[in-house]
């Protein structure tokens, strides 16, 4: 989708059948004003974009698209003769920063550590808003701090902006995942993380791979890689995401390179920042091993890719919900594919309960594949009741709130 907000207010609008005038009404500005903001000839406000999702229940992703922590309080238009009520006060909120060390900043890490587990086992609406509303407060809470304070807020505030785009991705959303992700690197630069510099070149590469783009995923990829500043995860992820861009193009000569070179980086350990939360997923042991056995099913080996997947996917904790049904979803796709058709039977009902808590938008690109291929199958009554399954899933909008 495109990446304005006047775009995305006007298909949550539509999505939810609610006219211009009368969201105009329920928001207290006029019809002709929102309508210049959805066809991008005023710019959006923080104070709008909150009523739009209070109104609509899209948990703080609107007001994420405003970059609402650059905007000065306040500052909301009064425009058209609507007069916008003022900002109300936030709890908290403080003419002087408070003091922050050490036990703060833990139980700071500690509350954005609990987010990204809730955000493991639900939907990416049951963490947006609060996340969102935890880098506000990590934005703010930074000015005025010791210098190394400061530093270690603005890591912790990065970490969380790379959240929000991931989960942002998540949720069907796409321009989000890409802004965030950026916000995210300016934040690190900030805070002079300088290994983070490449990171967003990482995340436009699995946007393009489940997008199913091989060529800009590699390209962007081997971009990453070129960033030395990156560091050695960062570069390690990069060369796991061309290892699965080459594989969608079928270079199997081309995907193991790129598939050692990232085996040796992950292997290594880059300098260690104190309080730093760890970069990208970390619901699984062996990262490699499963993005192997997803990547031997893009290449047309799918009975390895099940022997593979059949070896990592059961480790995968029980509360790891999103990897489960991420990499559980490719497994019964392997199985399928290689025409194991009542193994794969039986471990989708598994598989298709993950992905109904989690509601990803990325996991659906895999079962929309699944349904295709059980499809073959269609006279199977195994396989007429887990295609209206499936059908029945794959038809839920996002659910953008917790």
């Amino acid at each position: 989708m495109t990446g304005s907000f006047g775009a995305h207010l006007r298909r949550t609008r539509e999505q939810s059948g609610m006219s211009l005038g009368a969201l105009a009404t329920k928001i207290n500005y006029s019809k002709s004003y929102l309508s210049k903001i959805e066809n991008d000839l005023k710019p959006p406000t923080p104070d709008i974009a909150r009523r739009c999702d209070a109104v609509f229940g899209t948990a703080g992703l609107l007001s994420s698209l405003v970059g609402q922590s650059e905007a000065e309080p306040g500052a909301e238009s009064r425009e058209d003769g609507f007069d916008a009520s003022p900002e109300l006060p936030l709890a908290g909120r403080a003419a002087h920063p408070a003091a922050i060390d050490e036990p703060v900043l833990e139980g700071l890490r500690a509350a954005f550590d609990q987010f990204r587990h809730l955000g493991t086992i639900s939907t990416p609406g049951a963490v947006l808003g609060p996340v969102v509303a935890q880098l506000h407060v990590l934005r703010a809470a930074a000015h005025g701090q010791p210098e190394q304070v400061r530093r270690q807020v603005l890591l912790l505030a990065s970490r969380a902006a790379e959240y929000v785009g991931w989960m942002s991705q998540e949720a069907g959303d796409e321009a989000a995942a890409l802004w965030w992700t950026h916000r995210a690197v300016a934040i690190a630069e900030e805070a002079e993380d300088r290994h983070f510099a490449g990171y967003a070149l990482v995340r436009q590469a699995e946007i393009a791979m489940y997008r199913q783009d091989p060529l800009t995923t590699i390209d962007l990829a081997m971009q990453a890689q070129a960033v030395r500043s990156a560091g050695t995860r960062i570069r390690g992820l990069a060369a796991r995401c061309e290892a699965q861009g080459r594989a969608l193009v079928g270079d199997a000569d081309g995907y193991h390179r790129a598939l050692e070179r990232a085996t040796n980086l992950l292997a290594e350990r880059d300098p260690v920042v104190a309080g730093t939360p760890h970069l990208g997923s970390a619901s699984v042991a062996d990262e490699i091993a499963l993005s192997h056995g997803w990547s031997l099913y893009d290449l047309g080996r799918q009975a390895e890719a099940a022997e593979v997947l059949d070896a990592h996917v059961t480790g995968i904790a029980a509360g790891a919900r999103r990897a489960r049904a991420r990499f559980g979803a490719r497994r019964v796709l392997a199985h399928a594919g290689s025409g194991e058709i009542e193994h794969a039977l039986a471990l989708a009902p598994a598989v298709l309960e993950d992905a109904r808590y989690v509601d990803s938008a990325t996991i659906r690109t895999d079962l929309r594949e699944l349904a295709k291929v059980f499809a073959r199958w269609h006279g199977h009554p195994g396989v007429r009741e887990l295609r209206l399954e499936l059908a029945t899933l794959l038809r839920l909008k996002p659910r953008y709130t917790p």
